[in-house]
């Protein structure tokens, strides 16, 4: 098993394991315990009430620290069989309950089915499969579902100016990856 940690909040120091053969799949990297500190960082330590999107949960390293931090509802979106089953085991050992809701589907077809209000999210993280093209096609449906309070953070193989109606507010670099905190554009 190959695990990763939940840094702060109620649940700290706590692991979340995951099979082997998800971990070597392509485009599989969970979010570094260096990246998620300076991420909650900006965000600030306690997400007391906030309900957060985790798209391409993977780990569910994102998803799952928000809820230790406090978050009121996590919903974690993904469509790998083995990532879901250990995502499961995570929220069982964790006693993860009513707070994670833990969705088998692909992403796309998750958002294209989301209506308000049930995208009535604070908080979603993109952490897609890089060098795949998922920014481009998840920016037209975040533009059309999530509105001008939501947060967005989204880690990329590349250096992000923006994102449709989002601009960004943080960024840092961690390795090869490129990690962003957006917000919407005021309009004037």
């Amino acid at each position: 098993m190959n695990s990763v940690r939940i840094i702060g909040g109620q649940w700290r120091r706590r692991l979340l394991s995951f099979p082997r053969q998800v971990g070597t799949k392509p485009g599989f990297r969970p979010t570094p315990d260096r990246v998620r500190e300076t991420l909650f960082n900006w965000l600030g330590q306690n997400l007391e009430g906030c309900v957060c999107l985790d798209l391409f949960a993977g780990s569910g390293a994102l998803g799952f620290e928000a809820a230790s931090r406090g978050a009121a509802r996590v919903v974690l979106v993904e469509d790998d069989p083995l990532a879901v089953a250990a995502l499961r085991a995570n929220q069982d050992s964790l006693g993860a309950g009513a707070e994670v809701e833990i969705v088998r589907q692909d992403a796309l077809e998750f958002l294209r089915l989301l209506a308000p209000p049930d995208s009535a999210f604070d908080l979603v993280f993109l952490d897609p499969p890089y060098h795949r093209g998922w920014i481009e096609r998840l920016e037209p449906l975040c533009s059309r579902l999530f509105g001008p309070e939501t947060l967005l953070y989204i880690e990329s193989e590349t250096a992000l100016t923006g994102f449709g109606a989002w601009s960004v507010a943080r960024q840092g670099r961690a390795g090869q990856s490129h990690f962003h905190l957006l917000r919407q554009k005021l309009i004037r």
